[in-house]
């Protein structure tokens, strides 16, 4: 519950952690609230007979699962520091912190790990840019370095490409589709089809706090199931593995 308000009921799912999977929905039916309870940010209400394990244990130090799963956010990207350098960012990961500050140390071996971070999203040269300096491409990039530092075993995208401009959304899904073929587990959480990258094989939608279909994408992304869902009519077309709304 969020408050007074149920956000997932009688929820049963199972992701391996390898797999590539997308969650589909409108605004508001609990997609970013089972992210965080996947991370540990959200408890779902003890019951009888409910449990939830993540990576096979039901108990964490979520210091510990948080070097297991990386995680990408727009909650996170308000946090962000202005003066913060896309390296503070990045080191900022060891230390669940917005970016480097004083009594924080980081080691010769943290340092190489974020500066491969960056390398690994293609954005080496933002290392010395200021937050604010940056488009919020280039800092959605930077989280991403930031999620991968610790060499997860999955990562949480939470709507990726919110206030992105097409460029910018166009190199981000480049990047998850890069990670992916890495043999990285990804979990996106969306409302745009677009961001379904080739990669991702299972998509799940999700209404009112319910996963009310889970299968190969080819089966659930179809007009009809996507009207019902969305609560308008809507069309579907596809071209090399990606998927767009329209005709």
């Amino acid at each position: 519950m969020r408050g007074t308000r149920v956000v997932l009921r009688d929820l049963t799912l199972s992701i391996h952690a390898d797999e590539r999977v997308a969650i589909l929905g409108p605004n508001g039916c609990g997609k970013s609230t089972l992210v965080k309870t996947i991370a540990r940010e959200c408890y779902p209400i003890a019951r009888k007979n409910s449990s939830i394990a993540i990576l096979g244990q039901e108990s964490w130090n979520v210091f510990d699962l948080r070097n297991l799963l990386g995680i990408v956010s727009n909650d996170l990207m308000s946090f962000l520091t202005t003066e913060a350098t896309g390296l503070d960012v990045v080191l900022s990961g060891f230390f669940s912190s917005a970016s480097i500050y004083p009594h924080h140390q980081p080691s010769p071996t943290q340092k190489s790990a974020a500066g491969r971070a960056l390398a690994q999203l293609q954005v080496p040269h933002l290392a010395d840019r200021a937050v604010c300096e940056m488009s919020s491409g280039e800092a959605k990039r930077v989280l991403i370095a930031r999620a991968l530092v610790h060499a997860p075993r999955a990562l949480l995208f939470d709507e990726p490409s919110n206030s992105l401009d097409f460029a910018a959304q166009k190199a981000l899904r480049e990047s998850m589709s890069r990670l992916a073929q890495a043999g990285i587990g990804l979990i996106l959480v969306t409302h745009d089809l677009s961001d379904i990258v080739p990669e991702i094989r299972r998509v799940l939608l999700m209404s009112q706090g319910q996963i009310i279909a889970d299968g190969p994408k080819e089966e659930i992304l179809e007009a009809r199931a996507l009207s019902g869902l969305f609560g308008t009519s809507v069309e579907v077309t596809h071209r090399d593995g990606h998927y767009f709304f329209g005709s």
